[in-house]
This record gives structure tokens, sequence and C-alpha cells, in this order.
């Protein structure tokens, strides 16, 4: 057998970095028959990061009860050596150990020992002489990080166990357009009426899209088309006529385009427990989703409150530090829903009366995320803005909190992620929007255009 042959047979072994465990605590039952690697550093820094007020905190204290579960009572002798990794099923996946700091200097040059990640590098670099016939991989979301590994003559990978498309365009939209008109893609429709609506079932294959219940199918002559059912030879489509979505109404609220009318739709469907709404910035999402809590709760009384709250990454960790209540500390980051509330009462003849009244009214609560966590909300319409900067992790810990009668709505634009190891396919927000895609009680919208102003449209598409 040649070397190149003798290779492809070596064990691997993958070193998680801290950003792996963080977005997801899970990450270590992922590997297979692999051998996983703790760095000492690695729980340190989870140590110094499990006690802050910052939104990752749980996120740490969670992958260090993972190590402590899978390690439990093994002596460092076995932990060196690798302790099995047992899944529900009480089959072995592989095997978990912890990799120390200590370092010979004395054969290799390594990088400059001033920081956690050249630390990791440095020792990666070690154990790779230890052990030939070892392949080690470095698994890590930094991009420099790996960029510096490779420079180092470390093969690393990014965690992509969670992402569900390669390329954000893959995503769905919530709708497909079809050019021209509908009709004359289908030569066969049967019709019925209930209810007042009318519902076309036509062939599967006339729709050579991937077709989901609550996914919308508009065409250029005026046709809309919501589909409440799909099997493997048939479509069924609810008729929505355009004018009837555009002159809808949520506390005084029209939409302005099509995107924002089947939005809209969606948002007051109470069959609809969870709406994502995805788009450029100005292009509705926030007072769209306000303007359906209010109505939904004043009007209608299906909810007896609306929770709304963002994830931003300071905020967890600033936020304490502010004198007054937790509405008053939020506020700095849950400006968008006051603006957005203050934009539905710019013609009442005294907008500040109204604005108290409808946050009274409608019982709105500004939560911080992190304390959205471990509760749970019944009959509740729970907003969750700027959510394309929480990890797929996250995003069960909240969506799993909505108790029942409630409704949770995920707002965010994915060309605006702030958090460093998040990009627009690994995102929460692409997570969650694929992930309930075949969910009969769920649905996804992204707003095209920007009918915020002329300026915000023009600078979307310029700068």
């Amino acid at each position: 057998m040649n070397m190149d042959n003798d290779r492809s047979f070596r064990k691997t072994a993958y070193v998680l970095d801290t950003n792996v465990l963080i977005h997801d605590p899970n990450s270590l039952l992922n590997f297979e028959e692999h051998q996983v690697i703790i760095p000492m550093t690695v729980l340190e820094e989870l140590d110094k990061l499990k006690d802050t007020k910052q939104s990752i905190a749980a996120d740490c204290r969670s992958a260090i009860r993972m190590i402590d579960k899978l390690l439990g009572d093994a002596p460092p002798q076995a932990i060196e050596k690798g302790i099995p990794i047992r899944h529900s099923d009480s089959e072995v996946h592989g095997t978990l150990s912890i990799m120390l700091t200590q370092l010979d200097r004395s054969k290799e040059h390594y990088l400059p020992d001033d920081d956690n990640d050249n630390r990791i590098i440095n020792r990666i670099r070690v154990l790779q002489t230890e052990n030939k016939d070892t392949k080690i991989v470095l698994v890590t979301k930094d991009i420099n990080m790996r960029l510096k590994a490779r420079g180092c003559g470390i093969e690393s990978q990014d965690y992509q166990t969670d992402q569900l498309v390669s390329d954000i365009r893959q995503l769905t939209k919530g709708y497909v357009e079809i050019p021209g008109s509908f009709w004359d893609l289908v030569s066969n429709v049967k019709t019925v009426y209930k209810h007042g609506s009318a519902y076309h079932t036509v062939p599967h294959e006339a729709l050579n899209y991937d077709i989901f219940p609550n996914q919308f199918v508009v065409d250029q002559k005026g046709f809309v088309g919501r589909v409440t059912e799909v099997t493997p030879t048939e479509v069924v489509l609810r008729d929505l006529p355009q004018d009837k979505l555009l002159h809808q109404a949520a506390w005084g609220l029209k939409p302005r385009n099509i995107y924002q009318g089947i939005a809209l739709h969606l948002l007051l469907d109470p069959d609809v427990h969870l709406v994502t709404l995805t788009g450029a910035a100005g292009s509705g999402k926030t007072i769209l989703a306000l303007a359906a809590a209010i109505e939904l709760t004043v009007e209608h009384k299906l909810y007896n409150k609306i929770i709304a709250t963002r994830s931003t990454p300071p905020l967890a960790e600033d936020h304490g530090f502010l004198p007054g209540t937790e509405e008053e500390k939020m506020d700095p980051w849950l400006g968008a829903i006051n603006d957005n509330i203050e934009a539905l009462h710019l013609n009442d003849a005294n907008p500040s009366s109204s604005i108290e009244f409808v946050k009274k009214k409608a019982n709105i609560q500004f939560k911080a995320l992190n304390y959205i966590r471990g509760r749970s909300f019944q009959r509740s319409f729970i907003i969750i803005d700027e959510c394309q900067n929480l990890t797929p992790y996250q995003v069960k810990a909240i969506i799993t909190r909505a108790g029942e009668g409630s409704k949770v709505v995920g707002l965010g634009n994915l060309s605006q992620i702030d958090t460093p190891y998040l990009n627009a396919t690994s995102s929460g927000l692409t997570y969650m929007t694929e992930r309930f895609k075949g969910f009969a009680h769920g649905g996804s919208v992204h707003l095209s255009g920007v009918p915020r102003s002329i300026l915000a449209e023009y600078a979307e598409s310029h700068l």
C-alpha cells in the first residue's frame, strides 16, 4: 500500500474552538466516530464567559454541562486517552479528551504565545508531531484563526453541521414569482368554494418549484395563491385577490406592496404560530409585525400581551449597568419598536397620549433576550427583532419558550449580521426559516423593496 492510501486510513481528531461550543453546545455529539479534543484554553474561556452578563453566557454554561456529562467521573489518565461519547442510543460515537497547554519549544518555531488563538494553534502543532498517525483538524468559526492555522500547516474548517443552505440564494422567499400568467402553466384545475374563498387544486407537476404549505404563488397578472395543501400529485391554492390583500389593515396600517400584503396576511392569521420576515432596512418588517400584534391583542383580544425583544451583541453586557426599569434599560436597543409605535400614531390629535394608551392597552413588555430563556409565555405575541444575530441553538432556546396560544415573529436582515462568528448561511434566522419551511402553522416572507422612503431605497442599493 502506498503512502497516500495509507494516509487516507488515518484516524481523525477534531480540536474545537470556543466559538463552536458557544454556537452549538451539542456540537460535541456531531463528529461521528472521530476523536473530539477540547483545549484547556477553551475551558478557561468558557469559564470566564459563563458568569458574565453577555447573551452567550447561557450557551457557555450549556457547553460546560455537556462536557461534564460526557466525561463523568473518569480519571485523568482516561480523559487523556479519550472518553467514549455515548448518544441517547447508548452507542459509542467517537471519544472526547482534554488537550493541556504545556509546550515543547525546543524543536520548532511557534506563534507568539500572547493570545488564546495562538496558544491553541501552538498546542495543535505539538499534537501533530506527537501523533503522526492522526489527522488533526481545527474546527473554528473564526475565519482569521482558520487562516493562521493554515499558515502554520494545520488543517482547519468551519463548523457547518447546522447549516442548511450553502448559498443564501437558496433560502426560500416564502413565495414563487411566476412570469406572465400562472394559469398558462395549468392545463387542469378543480375549483371549490369554502368560507367565502376559492380553492384551486392543480397538478403538482405544473409548479416546477419546491412547494410547501403557506408558500405563496404570485404572477404578473395579479393572481396570488396561498398553498394550503401539498401532496405528491396535487397542490391546493387558496385564491387571495390582490386588491383584498392590499386593502387589509392592521391598527390602521395598510400594505404598500404585494410582499407586505402577503406578510400581513400571515401575521394576522391566528392559525400561523411562527412567522419569519426578512428584508432590507426599511422594507417594513418591524412596523408590520407591531401593527399586527396590536391589532390582534387590542381589537381581537387573541393575546394577553406583546413581548418585544432584540438580539444585539452588546445588549446583555451593557443594559444591566443602566439606571431605571427594565423597559428604560432596554430603550436604547428597542428604540425601533418605539419608533414604529410613534409612526402608527403620527396623525393622531395627541400622539404622545395615543402611544402611552396603546402601550398600556396592548400590554407591551420590553424584555432582554437573556431573561426570555427559561421562561414560558402563554397567549403572547412575541416579536424578536434583529434575529439574524442569533445562532441556531439560541433560536431553538427562544422559540421553545412560546406557550399555549402564543405567536412568534422573527425579524431580520441577513445582510446586516453583527455577530463575528455568524454569516448569512449560518445565522439562526436562516436556520429557522429553513427548518419551519414545511410546518403547517408557520410561514416566511422576504420583503422586497424599501417603502420607507426614496432616500432609504436609494441608499440600500447604492451604498
